[in-house]
C-alpha cells in the first residue's frame, strides 16, 4: 500500500511505465524518500520521483568496455529476447567511469554491509563467469550456462523455448489443457479491453511507432474495434474518443485516442501497452497466478473531450 515503501530502488526497466494503474504508482513513487534508478537510458521514471532521487547511469549490457579486452566472461549474464536473439554489436561505453549493474550492486553491498556479508562481492564482479556459475545451481536447466556464455552467439531463454524454437527438437512429456471461457456480463456500451504490444517493442521500449503485425502506421495512440461497435457508438473510422475502465465501482481515464476498424471479435477493444496501463486496475488480477489482468479490462468509449490525440512518447 502507499506509504509503506520509504526507498525505492530500480535496477533497470520502467517500473512506472511497466506497472498497471499508472497514477496509482506514481503517487506510491513521490510518497518515498528515497528513489534510484540504475539505467542505461532515459525513461518516464525518472520524471516522477520520491522527496531525493538519484540516476545511476550504467553500462549497456554488450558496453562494457573490459569484455573487450579479454573474453565474454566479462559480460553480465542476461536472457535471450524470444529464445535465441542475438548479441547485438558491442559499443565502447559513454563514459569510462560508468559501471555495469553487476558492479554497481557489488559496491553499494560492500559499503552497506562490509564484513558482515559472506559474499566474496569483489569476486563475482571480477569474472561474471562466477555469477554464471550460481545460476547454473539455483535455475533449472541452466547446467551449461557458464560455457554458453564465454563462447555461443546465442543464449537461451529457458529450455523449452529453446528445444522448440532454436534446435528444432522434439519436447516429450508436453500435457495440453482446455479451459472453460470465464463470463463477463458487459453492460451495454461496454467492452472488454486488452493491451497489445508492436513489433518495434521491447517491454516498455518502443523503437518505432509503426506495428507490422497488424498494419499500423499512423502511431500507437489508438483503439482497435469492431465495426459493428464503432457503428453502434455511433461514432466514425479515426474519430478521436476517450477510454473510460471500470472496476468494483471505480473509474479511469486514459489518453485520448483516434478509435480504429480492426478484424477483432465483438465487444472486444485491443489498446498498446505500456500506453494504456493507466486503464488497469492495479487490484484486478488473475485467479490462480495474480498477474494484472491487463487482457480483461472493462471499458466504455465516449467522444474525446479534447481536439488532438496525446502525443506520441
Amino acid at each position: 500500500m502507499i506509504g509503506q515503501a520509504q526507498v525505492f530502488f530500480a535496477l533497470g526497466g520502467n517500473f512506472l511505465s511497466a506497472t498497471p494503474d499508472t497514477e496509482y504508482t506514481a503517487e506510491g513513487l513521490r510518497r518515498c524518500r528515497l528513489t534510484v534508478q540504475v539505467s542505461t537510458k532515459l525513461n518516464r521514471a525518472h520524471l516522477i520521483t520520491g522527496e531525493q532521487a538519484l540516476i545511476l547511469p550504467s553500462l549497456r549490457a554488450h558496453g562494457n568496455r573490459r569484455a573487450s579486452q579479454r573474453s565474454h566472461s566479462l559480460s553480465p549474464p542476461r536472457t535471450r529476447w524470444l529464445s535465441c536473439k542475438p548479441r547485438a554489436a558491442s559499443c565502447p561505453p559513454a563514459s569510462p567511469q560508468l559501471l555495469s549493474e553487476p558492479a554497481i550492486v557489488a559496491r553499494l553491498a560492500l559499503a552497506t554491509l562490509g564484513s558482515r556479508s559472506q559474499v566474496d562481492w569483489e569476486r563475482l564482479i571480477a569474472d561474471y563467469d562466477r555469477i554464471r556459475e550460481h545460476i547454473e545451481h539455483v535455475v533449472y536447466g541452466f547446467d551449461h550456462y557458464k560455457p554458453a556464455g564465454a563462447a555461443a552467439r546465442r543464449l537461451p531463454l529457458c529450455p523449452i523455448l529453446h528445444a522448440s524454437g532454436c534446435s528444432r527438437r522434439r519436447v516429450a512429456g508436453l500435457r495440453f489443457t482446455v479451459h472453460d471461457l470465464p463470463a463477463h456480463d458487459l453492460q451495454p456500451g461496454q467492452l472488454l479491453m486488452m493491451t497489445i504490444r508492436s513489433h518495434d517493442q521491447f517491454n516498455t521500449t518502443v523503437y518505432g511507432l509503426s506495428d507490422r503485425y497488424r498494419g499500423i502506421h499512423d502511431g500507437r495512440r489508438v483503439v482497435l474495434m469492431n465495426s459493428d461497435d464503432i457503428s453502434n457508438a455511433s461514432l466514425k473510422e479515426g474519430q478521436l474518443v476517450d477510454l473510460i475502465s471500470h472496476f468494483e465501482g471505480e473509474e479511469r481515464s486514459g489518453p485520448t485516442l483516434r478509435r480504429r476498424f480492426y478484424d477483432i471479435p465483438r465487444s472486444c477493444a485491443a489498446t498498446y501497452f505500456p500506453e494504456a496501463n493507466v486503464l488497469v486496475p492495479l487490484r484486478s488480477v488473475a485467479e490462480k497466478s495474480n498477474t494484472p489482468a491487463s487482457k480483461s479490462v472493462v471499458i466504455t468509449v465516449e467522444p474525446a473531450k479534447t481536439l488532438s490525440p496525446a502525443k506520441e512518447v
